[in-house]
């Protein structure tokens, strides 16, 4: 026999007039609340129970103005075609997912092409969202900067870059790109290329301390080749500059993905890795160990990304100050290089 409500108890003011509190008080008991009593909160939960009553969770959510729900956003301003099934978003969307969802919170995944100038403030105001996840900066570091200025649950995975105005969690990328540099200049490779973007944040940064390696050990740098993060144009990229010109000895690429594709394009070639041609990825995705030859890359922490940049957008939601976080980065050496 199913037990029906009793009657006059169809409202939290109903509730708070029975166990007599303020209806605050029951809104915050039935929501698990520690500003309540322990005693307080198990007498309203069974008041509630005795008499059928639940507290609606959306209206709750509305008049809160919350909906339990934190936005992911993958912005491919400068790589309209790179997919969610690159290794480095599956990993990252699948770590933040996890660490969202146990704090009780659905995680809703966008993948932008931004067209308009407010696509991304549009986006942090719908209503639809708590908190806003961006999985790297692409070319909206303006647009990241002015959202950041006035919305605080706004988090970033990406370089950190002087006087940004958000707060951003990432590697120490320049670093990266030196120590993957250094390791080929310390094996006596000399004409060492760079493949990757030169207008993304983050490769820029890898680029750099490309140039650092070469100036600290006075070696000329070979130089770089503009590559996509995508795989298929991205073998296409290195496969013809590989018919122009001297041949490099080594190759420090922007991503795992790039060096995969950069070893594609060298077997092609009939070229052998590491013998004629060393390659370095970065990144570290499961793939990269998974290779013939296995790939010696930069390994970034994506686990502990992923953590920090959850905990930190919760705490910023919360109104706590916290600032932005860069993580050193790991030389993991493989059979490539």
């Amino acid at each position: 026999m199913i037990r029906k409500p009793r009657e006059g108890v169809t409202s939290i003011s109903d509730l708070a007039r029975l166990a007599g509190v303020s209806a605050s008080t029951v809104s915050r008991a039935l929501a698990g609340s520690s500003m309540i009593s322990e005693g307080t909160r198990t007498r309203i939960k069974a008041l509630a129970r005795e008499h059928g009553f639940r507290l609606n969770q959306m209206a709750r959510n509305l008049r809160l103005r919350r909906s339990q729900a934190i936005g992911l956003v993958l912005p491919m301003g400068h790589e309209v075609g790179q997919h969610l099934s690159d290794p480095f978003f599956g990993l990252m969307i699948g770590h933040l997912a996890e660490g969202v969802t146990a704090r009780g919170y659905d995680l809703l995944l966008s993948r932008v092409v931004p067209t308009e100038e407010g696509w991304l403030d549009a986006l942090a105001n719908s209503g639809r969202i708590d908190g806003l996840i961006v999985l790297g900066q692409s070319d909206q570091v303006d647009a990241l900067d002015r959202l950041g200025s006035e919305y605080r649950p706004l988090v970033v995975w990406g370089e950190k870059h002087e006087g940004q105005r958000y707060c951003s969690v990432g590697s120490d990328n320049r670093i990266g790109g030196m120590l993957a540099t250094q390791h080929l200049l310390a094996a006596g490779r000399r004409r060492i290329l760079f493949a990757g973007r030169l207008d993304v944040p983050e490769a820029v940064a890898r680029y750099a301390g490309y140039g650092d390696a070469h100036r600290d050990a006075g070696v000329q740098p070979f130089g770089a080749v503009e590559t996509p993060f995508e795989a298929a144009p991205a073998f296409a990229v290195i496969a013809e500059r590989l018919n122009q010109g001297e041949l490099p000895d080594a190759i420090v690429a922007a991503s795992d993905v790039i060096a995969i594709e950069a070893i594609k394009a060298l077997i092609a070639r009939g070229l052998k890795v590491p013998d004629d041609v060393a390659v370095v990825g970065y990144d570290d995705v499961p793939v990269a160990e998974l290779m013939s030859p296995p790939l010696t890359t930069i390994r970034q922490d994506f686990r502990r990304g992923a953590t920090e940049l959850v905990d930190r957008l919760f705490r910023r939601h919360a109104g706590e100050d916290v600032g932005s976080m860069v993580m050193a980065p790991t030389l993991v050496k493989r059979a490539s290089a």
